[in-house]
């Protein structure tokens, strides 16, 4: 059995339903012929100057985060190594240390500047409070 389809007593153009009755008023375009067409922008360009503007930004926070990791790394490495030196004494916070290499090639601490003796100097360092060796030159110490 086929059924009838229900025809409508009203034109296509005219925005009406059962539930509603006329509603064009509440609708945000335009219904009628007379209405301005509805275009859609083209926001290709739009998209890829933002997408660019994205990428910049993720570019710099990612070098930053690279610079940043490989000032730990540094840091780590110098605090093994200070850490790793021998020393017999306690050494002091804020008190500038330096570092040598032995003939036999073990690396000390010390508190002798390299301008006053003819050792190997290595580098220089400080104590933070944090308990972090802190480089504050290495090889090219000048007074």
């Amino acid at each position: 059995m086929k059924e009838k389809k229900k025809k409508r007593d009203k034109p296509d153009l005219v925005v009406y339903s059962e539930e509603k009755g006329y509603y064009s008023k509440e609708l945000t375009y335009g219904s009628n012929v007379g209405a301005p067409a509805i275009k859609l922008e083209d926001v290709s360009g739009w998209k890829k100057t933002q997408a660019l503007v994205a990428n910049k930004q993720f570019h710099s926070k990612y070098e930053e985060l690279r610079e940043e990791f490989k000032r730990l790394v540094d840091e780590v490495s110098w605090n093994e190594f200070v850490y790793s030196s021998i020393y017999n004494f306690l050494p002091v916070m804020g008190e500038t240390y330096y570092l040598y290499e032995r003939g036999d090639g073990n690396i000390f601490l010390s508190l002798i500047k390299p301008t006053e003796w003819k050792m190997k100097f290595l580098g220089a360092t400080k104590l933070d409070s944090t308990q972090k060796w802190i480089k504050i030159s290495n090889k090219y110490y000048e007074l």
